[in-house]
C-alpha cells in the first residue's frame, strides 16, 4: 500500500493552460466577473502527479482583496456533466449565486473541478476522498496565482467549502502547512464536512440516502484502484454502479431513493464492502482531524443534517484538540 501524500510534490500546482470562458448565474445571465477555465497539475491520493481542470474568476469593475480557494459541494460522478466549469458555462450550477456573491466581495476565486471531472474523464472522480480533493484545492490556488490576467499573486489566501466541498476544503486546510507552505493562507471556513467515512456508512446504511454509500465506494475505488470494488457487487450491483458513475447529483438523489439497502447490490455471502480490511485501511487514511490547520477555521454544522451527522464534526474536533496538545 502506497503512503498518502502529505508533503510538497515537485511539479504540483503548475498552470499548464487556460482559456477565457463565460460564467453564468442562471442561463442567459452572466456573472460580473472575468472567467478562465484552467488546466493544472496536482497529486492523486497515492501521490501520482496528474492533470486536472478548474475555473478562475476575477471580479470585474471592483478592487480585489483576496484569493479564495472555493470548493463546491457534491456535483455528481458524471465526468463532464458534473464538472463545475461546465455547469457555470451553462448557468446550471446550484452554487452559482454563492460564487457570484463571493466575487462581489472583491475576491478572486479558484474553483477546482476536482479530479475525474471535466476533461479528465478517464480517471474517475475520487468522491469525498480527502487526500485527493485537498491537493486539488491547494494546487488550483497555486495555478490561479500564475494566471497573468487574474493578477492574484500576492493576495492573501482563504479556503472555503461545504458538503463535499467541506471535505475538500478541510483537507486542503489540514494539508496546507506541509503540502503548500508557501501559500499566504490566513483563514478558512468549512461546513457539512464528511469527516469520517465509516461514520457516514453507519449513518446511511439504512437511510433514504444510502446511495451516498455507493457514491463513496465508487469514489474510493477511483482513488485506489487496487480495492477492485466491483468484486463486492452482484450483477445488479455492477449495473447500478455503472449507472451512478454517469449521474449528476440531482439525478442520483432521485434514483437513489430506490436503493435503500446493501442487500440490493452486494454479494450476500461476502462481508459488507465497508467491512473489508483494505477498504477500512483507506478510509482510515482519509479520516479528518489528525493534524491541525495552521490558521483559524470556522466550522459550520447543522444539528439535524440528513446527509452528514453532527457527531462527525464533534469527533473531528476532539481529535484536533488532542493533536494540538
Amino acid at each position: 500500500m502506497t503512503e498518502p501524500i502529505t508533503t510538497p510534490v515537485d511539479g504540483a500546482g503548475r498552470l499548464l493552460d487556460y482559456r477565457p470562458m463565460t460564467a453564468r448565474i442562471v442561463p442567459g445571465v452572466r456573472m460580473k466577473a472575468d472567467a478562465w477555465e484552467i488546466r493544472y497539475t496536482t497529486t492523486s491520493a497515492t501521490g501520482e502527479l496528474i492533470e486536472v481542470t478548474g475555473t478562475v474568476l476575477r471580479p470585474r469593475g471592483r478592487a480585489v482583496t483576496a484569493l479564495v480557494g472555493y470548493a463546491v459541494g457534491s456535483q455528481g460522478l458524471a465526468p463532464r456533466a458534473a464538472a463545475l466549469s461546465a455547469q457555470l458555462r451553462l448557468g446550471l450550477e446550484y452554487e452559482a449565486s454563492f460564487i457570484a456573491a463571493a466575487a462581489r466581495r472583491g475576491w478572486v476565486l479558484a474553483l477546482p473541478n476536482y479530479p475525474g471531472l471535466g476533461d479528465d474523464a478517464e480517471r474517475g472522480h475520487p468522491y469525498v476522498v480527502g487526500r485527493a480533493l485537498g491537493p486539488s484545492v491547494l494546487d488550483c490556488i497555486r495555478a490561479a496565482r500564475q494566471l497573468p490576467e487574474a493578477r492574484a499573486d500576492g493576495l492573501p489566501v482563504a479556503i472555503t467549502g461545504f458538503s463535499e466541498g467541506g471535505c475538500a476544503s478541510s483537507w486542503a486546510l489540514q494539508l496546507q502547512p506541509t503540502y503548500a507552505p508557501e501559500l499566504p493562507l490566513v483563514v478558512g471556513a468549512t461546513g457539512g464536512v464528511p469527516a469520517d467515512l465509516m461514520e457516514l456508512y453507519e449513518f446511511h446504511r439504512r437511510s433514504a440516502f444510502s446511495f451516498l454509500l455507493l457514491y463513496t465506494l465508487i469514489g474510493l475505488g477511483n482513488a485506489y484502484p487496487e480495492l477492485d470494488i466491483d468484486r463486492f457487487f452482484t450483477r445488479r450491483g455492477r449495473r447500478l454502479a455503472r449507472f451512478f458513475r454517469r449521474t449528476h447529483l440531482i439525478v442520483a438523489i432521485g434514483a437513489g431513493f430506490f436503493l435503500t439497502s446493501w442487500r440490493n447490490v452486494r454479494k450476500a455471502a461476502d462481508p459488507l464492502p465497508f467491512d473489508d480490511p483494505a477498504v477500512r485501511a483507506r478510509i482510515k487514511e482519509n479520516r479528518l482531524g489528525d493534524t491541525a490547520p495552521g490558521v483559524p477555521v470556522l466550522v459550520a454544522a447543522a444539528a439535524w443534517d440528513q446527509a452528514i451527522q453532527y457527531r462527525q464534526l464533534e469527533d473531528a474536533g476532539v481529535r484536533l484538540d488532542r493533536c494540538r496538545r
